[in-house]
């Protein structure tokens, strides 16, 4: 801190004596003089600056930038240059991904300028705010984005950034073999779109633990991302838009691997360590495989998804980080509550008179569960507010608390345990009368514990408390805007189907919407196809099992070989979808036929078909 100080007096003085100067990271950044107040230093390896600059335009705000040194911003540039390309190749394509680009200059030998990215936080500080393990939950990004986008509509604009950029990311990542993954050099910004930011590893050049690579999936994509596309835990339609987006972004790539390979090539001579000779070329036309049809580069895309997705190296990686980065945060940085977007005080909200928790209340979205209503009274005649928080927003305030105070100081918390299988309207009704108890203890605790910004943020009002003042809703199950009237339709499948060269091709891609089980669980599927008429059942083909789910992904290509075209018109296509059930007979979930003669084969078709009991199928 203190070397800090005295270089930024030196460059206070420079602008003393030449008033104002262009920023090297673009001309058209003219700055004179520097905001000491709103400088600082990263914790990383190289220690970067944050620096922030006095903006020429007075109605400018001021201009943040990381100063780096240390490390080869050469390939930083040449990477961020990669995808610049690839997001002009999607968005000439109608394909616009939502990436962010950042600037990156390097000005000398190991050393050079970034752009900060206004409004965005790493993942690691956003997962630590559900604890050290937080890179093993689901829900912090999740969380995260709904503090900042309170209201529906926003939410729903920030999911979709997410998607867009999320599958961006991967494809970009995995193309260029990104590498030194881990949730410091991964952000998010408020509206929802995700980048990454680092390049100091590229072309598959991971870092080692002995003989083990650190960067073991094939890109980032954790269970906390898929938690955001899906709306949940399980798997849903929208998990599909994104396998679809990542291909299609993939094989729009893939169509100009020429371009990348020659640009790549022309940085050969330049001196960077990790793009030296032709292996590190190799790594990108192998990643390309632009050998493969565009249906083998879905298929195969699509178990690189699968395989980053079951990966628990990514999050045990995150978990280290988080570990390695305590020692330098844990003594300077406040506890603050994940569910909140800012913090309140006693001075900005009014002290506290009393608070009483008045009853509980069923909840269906995010997650069933019940949500406590506490009134909360301040010394302001009058002024009265209600706010709804969960029993975990409870427990994590206490734990938040436990960081600062010792346990004498504070009420004992309730049992998060409960004994048997009590009913839930049961244990909500006790937990209501402990939660009092213990709120009571916590206005009336001593003054330090009593008036800390933790306790004043907790009480204060969040917009949901806003807006669920004064009504009082239906209950109504998150997940029925996507719900879907059955009848004899037990959903729809998409599928591609195309003909070349005496071979039928069948693209099983997606289904979404399959009842569940008649015990309430979600199914095993699989598909399963004929072509009709095959007394013998030679022509069976099956897809891989996907697992409890009721909107699987396949993306597999079912191939039948040898078959005339005048034969084909003779044929139907019946495709089964069941459920795997190990010693019992495999269930039915919903079939459908379609009659070849009944489609233009010259073209690729592409769509989707009702699952019924019985009968032909409609696109």
């Amino acid at each position: 801190q203190a070397i800090l100080r005295e270089g930024l007096e030196d460059v206070a003085q420079f602008f003393k004596a030449h008033g104002s100067c262009r920023l090297p990271l673009s001309p058209s950044l003219l700055v004179k003089g520097i905001v000491p107040r709103d400088c600082s230093y990263f914790n990383s390896n190289a220690v970067p600056l944050k620096l922030s600059f006095q903006n020429v335009d007075p109605l400018g705000e001021n201009i943040r930038v990381i100063f780096k040194c240390g490390d080869d911003l050469r390939q930083d540039m040449l990477t961020l240059q990669m995808i610049r390309i690839m997001n002009k190749i999607w968005v000439q394509e109608g394909l616009d991904m939502r990436m962010v680009i950042f600037r990156c200059f390097s000005t000398g030998r190991g050393r050079g300028m970034v752009e900060m990215i206004p409004n965005a936080e790493t993942l690691r500080k956003i997962q630590v705010e559900h604890g050290v393990t937080g890179s093993f939950k689901d829900r912090p990004l999740a969380d995260w984005l709904q503090k900042h986008n309170p209201e529906e509509d926003e939410y729903e604009k920030a999911v979709e950034n997410f998607i867009y950029s999320c599958a961006g990311c991967c494809v970009a990542t995995y193309v260029l073999g990104i590498c030194d993954r881990h949730n410091d050099n991964i952000m998010l910004k408020t509206t929802g779109h995700m980048f990454h930011i680092d390049f100091g590893r590229f072309l598959g050049h991971a870092q080692m633990f002995g003989n083990i690579k650190r960067d073991r999936a094939p890109f980032v994509f954790t269970s906390d991302m898929a938690y955001v596309i899906n709306g949940g835990d399980k798997p849903s339609s929208r998990f599909h838009d994104f396998v679809d987006l990542c291909c299609q972004a993939y094989n729009l790539i893939r169509k100009h691997t020429h371009l990348f390979l020659n640009l790549l090539g022309l940085m050969l001579s330049c001196g960077i360590p990790e793009l030296s000779d032709l292996e590190d070329l190799k790594y990108v036309y192998d990643a390309l495989r632009p050998q493969d049809s565009d249906a083998d580069a879905t298929t195969y895309f699509t178990r690189l998804i699968e395989s980053s997705l079951g990966s628990v190296a990514t999050k045990l990686n995150f978990f280290i980080h988080n570990l390695a980065q305590m020692k330098f945060t844990g003594s300077e940085a406040r506890p603050t509550l994940s569910f909140a977007p800012r913090t309140h005080t006693l001075k900005t909200s009014g002290r506290i008179r009393d608070v009483f928790l008045c009853r509980h209340e069923r909840v269906f979205n995010p997650s069933k569960g019940y949500t406590y209503v506490v009134k909360v009274q301040r010394d302001n005649p009058g002024e009265v507010t209600f706010v709804q928080r969960t029993f975990e927003e409870f427990q994590e305030l206490h734990n938040k608390l436990r960081l600062l105070f010792p346990s004498s100081l504070l009420p004992s918390f309730p049992s998060r345990f409960v004994i048997g299988r009590s009913r839930g309207e049961a244990v909500a009704e006790r937990r209501k009368e402990e939660l009092n108890g213990y709120i009571w203890h916590l206005i009336h605790a001593a003054p330090e514990v009593a008036e800390c910004d933790l306790i004043y943020t907790f009480f204060h009002p969040l917009p949901r408390d806003e807006k669920a003042a004064g009504t009082n809703p239906t209950p109504k199950p998150a997940d029925a805007t996507w719900a879907r009237s059955l009848g004899k339709v037990g959903g729809e499948v998409k599928l591609s189907i195309s003909y070349k060269n005496n071979k039928l091709f069948i693209m099983v891609m997606h289904i979404r919407g399959l009842p569940p089980l008649q015990d309430g669980n979600d199914p095993d599927p699989y598909v399963k196809t004929y072509l009709l008429p095959d007394p013998q059942k030679t022509t069976k083909r099956k897809t891989k099992v996907a697992r409890k789910t009721c909107n699987p992904t396949y993306n597999e290509m079912l191939v039948y070989d040898g078959i005339p075209r005048g034969d084909l018109e003779q044929r139907e296509l019946r495709l089964s979808v069941l459920s795997e059930e190990g010693f019992w007979e495999n269930i039915l979930l919903g079939e459908v036929g379609i009659r070849l003669r009944d489609l233009d084969l010259a073209q690729e078709k592409m769509g989707w078909f009702a699952l019924g009991s019985r009968g032909h199928g409609t696109l």
